[in-house]
């Protein structure tokens, strides 16, 4: 079993300024020693010989090749736009700008 102490944990809530009651540290060593375990348990089911992977199943980018093809002017763009200003799409700010 993992050493999570209730100290370990006061000491980890200082470090990220998280205000925990006495419960909430006992509850915590608990369920972190559970984490640490498991992940111990993991690690010594891995042995070195196997590969790191991201995916079970080997996969590959399908690409399609870019072709140019027409498309609207920018008259055509902005016509069916509510409002318009200097070739642009206007739309109502909404950020502030101080």
């Amino acid at each position: 079993m993992s050493e999570i102490t209730p100290d370990t944990v006061r000491h980890l809530a200082s470090l990220a300024r998280i205000l925990v009651t006495e419960d909430e540290v006992e509850t915590l060593a608990k369920e972190l020693n559970v984490i640490v375990d498991a992940v111990a348990t993991v690690k010594k089911a891995v042995s070195g010989d196997i590969k790191a992977t991201s995916h079970p199943i080997p996969m590959a980018n399908v690409y399609r090749e870019d072709v140019v093809e027409p498309s609207l002017t920018q008259a055509e763009a902005l016509s069916g736009a509510p409002d318009s200003a200097d070739g642009r799409f206007r739309v109502a700010a909404i950020l502030d700008e101080d």
